[in-house]
């Protein structure tokens, strides 16, 4: 009788072992790999900027040019590679830095890369400008530009577009130059647009 009671004792131990077992898992599924990110002129260099504000803490923008990737399409105002020349005055230095989605010909790399740096003397046609003065962005630009351009966008459809964002002593802040074509030497068609006010400065031909 008393192994019998002992017996009944021992079952609500097993069930309860049994209720703590870890039930089987279930593995989730892998999410997909995002596609790679195309960004506009702006956004490619915030991601910049705290690199380059670590190299020199009075980093400024001298030049900010889009690199149309072959593996990665180019959308409207934005692109898959930028490549940003910042200067430090106090050291006399400029350093090249690029953004890219990927890994491309060229010297681009995934993410922000830093090239080696280089003297600098104030004199060129273009000059250092302070970050804030940024206020419009490379998408802005194109739309701007294009509505000063239909007729030439009729007759070229398929021209890739290029974005250049220089300060010159032609104006009075920094300029976009969207341009119709791979670069500025074969390019016949281009629209400079105020990266400050946003308003539409020239069309050259």
């Amino acid at each position: 009788m008393r192994r019998l009671k002992c017996l009944w004792c021992a079952v609500p131990l097993v069930l309860l072992l049994a209720g703590c077992s870890e039930a089987p898992k279930t593995e989730t599924p892998k999410e997909a790999p995002k596609p790679p990110e195309t960004l506009t002129g702006r956004q490619a260099f915030q991601r910049i900027y705290p690199q380059a504000r670590t190299w020199a803490p009075d980093a400024q923008l001298l030049q900010l040019r889009s690199v149309n990737l072959t593996q990665v399409k180019s959308e409207k105002g934005k692109a898959g590679a930028w490549q940003a020349i910042v200067v430090s005055l106090s050291r006399a230095k400029a350093k090249t830095y690029t953004y890219s989605a990927i890994e491309e010909e060229g010297n681009l790399h995934e993410g922000v890369f830093g090239g080696t740096e280089e003297d600098y003397s104030p004199g060129g046609q273009a000059t250092p400008f302070a970050i804030l003065a940024l206020k419009v962005d490379s998408d802005e630009a194109l739309e701007t530009a294009s509505k000063k351009s239909e007729e030439y966008i009729k007759k070229n459809p398929a021209k890739p577009v290029v974005y250049l964002l220089e300060q010159t002593k032609k104006y009075p802040d920094p300029a976009w130059r969207v341009i119709w074509g791979e670069s500025v030497g074969t390019s016949d068609y281009s629209v400079f647009v105020d990266a400050t006010t946003g308003s539409y400065l020239q069309t050259m031909h």
